[in-house]
Order: C-alpha cells, then structure tokens, then sequence
C-alpha cells in the first residue's frame, strides 16, 4: 500500500515537472514571438505609449487562499516608467487573497503587486593582499511588493486616480535571489513558498 501511495506520488510530481516545463517552453516561444513583432514596428513595448504590450499574462494558479496571476515582460522594463530607481522589473504577479479555499469570486481587500526585479549595485574587487582592486557592476535578482506612494493606498479620492498619470510607488524587497536570472515557474514557486510562509499568512 504505502509503494502505490508512493509511486502515486511520484507520478504526479512528475507530471507536474513535465507541464511547468512545458509551460516554461512556451512562455519562452511567446516572449521570442512578441520581441520579433516589436523589432518589426509592429508592437510597442514603451510602458509609456497607451497601447504598449510590454507585458503578457502567462497563467494563472489558485493555491488554498491565493490567487496568482503572473505576467512576463518581454524585456526588462524600468520599474517605475518617469522615474529612475535604478530597479528592472521581469515579472509581475497580482494576488488576491481569497475569503477561504473554496471561495473563487469573493476576495479580502485589494490586489497586491510582487514583481521579480533586478538591480545593478557596485561591488568591491579585493586583492590576494586585501587590498581594494577596484569596483565592479553586478546583477542583483530580487523578489518585492509594490507599495503605493500616490495615490495612496488608503485614498477615497477618486480624482487622485484621474489626475495621475503615472501611479508611484516604493519597491519593499522582501528576497534576495542571487545573480542568474530565475526561470517564470521557479521565481512563481518561490513566491508561493513565500506567501504561504507563517510571517507572511495574514
């Protein structure tokens, strides 16, 4: 009994690897696509231009109480689009947390934003002797929420909305990734793992 529970197991897991594989194939073949209408002036991907496609949704997961839809950008993007922060952001997810598990419809306050950034920071070249060599850029992945600055998260205002052209907003690293790019569906598992952690259950 338990080698059939086992070996059940195992061939779900499996097949799980096999469809975020798949999946992650496909959102390669679709970036690759949308870059190739872009470099033919056919699509936009400036986050300024109204009708800009620099980002495309490429699924979307319930997980108990949270619903993730991700989207991917087609080439790394400023994360804020009239002010320079320094941060390029790869991925965005929107999540809402649900009432309960069986609950598809009803949610509990607003949509949060994470988004998969990078960010080149300087770092210090040393020596054999200790010695300061010299200074050099490196690439740093992270994972942070969207906190809003204004409007506000809390504002009633309605023409606060109308009148801003473009939202601003602080990142709030929450994960430090490392230097090598992470693919969709394992930058997606980490921030699962992540909401769903006990510190972060609300």
């Amino acid at each position: 009994m338990n080698y059939q529970l086992n070996n059940v197991t195992f061939d779900t897991y499996s097949r799980r690897m096999q469809l975020l594989e798949f999946s992650q194939q496909l959102c390669n073949k679709l970036e690759q696509l949308v870059l190739t209408y872009a470099n033919q002036n056919l699509l936009c991907l400036d986050e300024l231009e109204p009708h800009s496609v620099s980002s495309f949704c490429i699924g979307q997961t319930q997980l108990r109480c949270l619903k993730l839809t991700t989207f991917f950008y087609c080439r790394p993007t400023p994360y804020l689009a009239q002010v320079e922060t320094g941060l390029h952001k790869r991925m965005r997810w929107n999540v809402v947390r649900l009432a309960n598990e069986h609950c598809k419809e009803n949610s509990v306050g607003n949509i949060e934003y994470y988004f998969l950034c990078y960010e080149d920071v300087l770092s210090t070249l040393m020596q054999a002797d200790g010695n300061v060599q010299g200074c050099d850029k490196e690439r740093v992945w992270s994972i942070g929420l969207w906190v809003p600055v204004f409007p506000g998260p809390d504002t009633d205002d309605i023409f606060e909305w109308i009148l801003c052209n473009t939202p601003q907003a602080n990142y709030h690293r929450l994960l430090l990734l490392g230097r090598d790019e992470p693919s969709s569906s394992l930058a997606t598992d980490v921030l699962l793992q992540l909401l769903l952690s006990p510190q972060k259950a609300k």
